[in-house]
């Protein structure tokens, strides 16, 4: 019996701090990514030649939201628009060689004003720059005492 109200002590000890930890960490909303690709080709030999295109959307919004997950444990992602403190908007440039491609990103405060853009190579550093400024810039909302 002792262990079990030990153990159950514990539990709602732990579940109340990870409550105070998530209260105390900006909230960020990852806008959906509306990304392309699109590849084609052509070619011709003895006059007769052919070719084709192909591409379509390439969304990659769980993808960068994994990524803020991974590299950003400052945050915690929210689906809520209005919650959120920031809003993070990351595009991935589609449709040239590998080593042209780029990750766009803006981050935007929770008034709605663009407070960090650029551009990346890869998408973990897009995160890891937008991650930056958001631990750097964020102060708590206050808290309603009235509950």
């Amino acid at each position: 019996m002792r262990i079990l109200v030990t153990t159950t002590a514990a539990a709602l000890l732990a579940g109340g701090l990870l409550c105070a930890q998530t209260k105390d960490k900006p909230r960020v909303f990852v806008a959906e990514s509306k990304s392309w690709e699109v590849k084609g080709g052509g070619g011709a030999v003895d006059g007769s030649g052919g070719g084709g295109v192909r591409g379509g959307a390439r969304p990659q919004t769980a993808e960068i939201i994994k990524t803020v997950n991974q590299r950003c444990p400052e945050v915690i992602v929210t689906m809520n628009k209005d919650n959120a403190d920031y809003t993070l908007l990351l595009d991935h440039e589609g449709g040239k060689e590998v080593i042209r491609r780029d990750n766009k990103f803006v981050l935007f405060n929770r008034e709605g004003d663009a407070i960090r853009s650029g551009s990346t190579r890869s998408l973990g550093n897009a995160v890891k720059e937008a991650c930056g400024v958001i631990v750097q810039n964020w102060t708590p909302r206050p808290t309603d005492r009235s509950q």
